[in-house]
């Protein structure tokens, strides 16, 4: 699968880069970004730590926003992230609001129609996104962590659980834990999913870690000023359904933050070294 260069900037001794590919699973062309640390210029192939995004955000939220390149570069780590919804395929409604269609994937496989025609995010980043940086960049392909933000954190925790064979190590900043339980899930689910409660089980942290288990112990940080702190993300949930299934699991509850990308940039630090310590081997 080859790529177009929208843009390549040096970055604290490295290169941060923004490409455009065609992708079956999002019935057409998707937007990503690849910051490649000094040591993977020189021929070193670099562990790949994947950023998936929040509601509304898209390739270079992450990237322009949260700071992380700099320490980055020191822990010879690349950096990954993807668009958060397909683009370029239409349908109608698509655009009728935030928190659904354009920007708002999920990161699950749409079953219902039509989105199931394009609206492939879980097949996208597991598959698509990785074949393609692997293949086109100086990447290991044994070694790959994965973390997100908001729908984003529900993204990283959800696809490590369902693939622990991929990525080494997860965490997560103020991650919907248990969607099919919350009001921005059971809009997403109905819509993507159908009606079927029990098929959105297959995309919910909560219900997944009692039969799946991570690689490595995530980590999750989580604001006490997050205004979406008890409507939707309820962190004690993921805490309750490790607990019963006797996984491990760091939750950092940060007093006074709030959901933005103040709270993502001041934590970035710990969660970049949580991944490096995990992708050491």
């Amino acid at each position: 699968m080859t790529h177009t260069v929208r843009s390549e900037q040096r970055c604290f001794g490295g290169v941060q880069g923004f490409y455009e590919h065609a992708s079956e699973a999002c019935a057409g062309p998707m937007r990503f970004s690849v910051f490649l640390p000094p040591a993977a210029l020189s021929g070193r192939r670099v562990p790949a730590l994947y950023y998936l995004a929040g509601l509304t955000c898209t390739e270079e939220t992450f990237v322009i926003k949260a700071g992380a390149q700099r320490l980055a570069a020191e822990l010879n780590l690349a950096l990954v992230t993807c668009d958060t919804s397909p683009r370029a395929a239409r349908f109608a409604g698509d655009d009728a609001s935030w928190d659904f269609g354009q920007g708002a994937g999920f990161y699950l496989d749409a079953t219902e129609a039509p989105w199931s025609a394009a609206y492939q995010m879980h097949t996208y980043v597991t598959r698509e996104l990785r074949e393609a940086v692997e293949k086109a960049f100086p990447v290991r392909d044994d070694l790959r962590g994965i973390f997100g933000h908001s729908m984003g954190g529900h993204g990283a925790l959800t696809l490590a659980l369902k693939h622990p064979e991929l990525y080494r190590s997860v965490s997560a900043f103020a991650p919907i834990v248990a969607p099919s339980k919350v009001p921005w899930g059971e809009k997403a689910f109905a819509g993507y999913l159908g009606e079927d409660r029990d098929a959105w089980r297959a995309w919910d942290a909560c219900e997944l870690v009692a039969r799946h288990r991570f690689a490595t112990a995530p980590l999750v940080d989580q604001g006490t000023a997050d205004k979406f702190l008890a409507r939707e993300l309820q962190p004690e949930r993921l805490v309750k359904a490790c607990a019963a299934a006797g996984q491990s699991l760091t939750v950092n509850l940060r007093e006074g933050y709030d959901h933005s990308y103040y709270f993502i940039a001041t934590f970035v630090e710990s969660h970049l070294r949580h991944h490096a310590a995990m992708l050491a081997g």
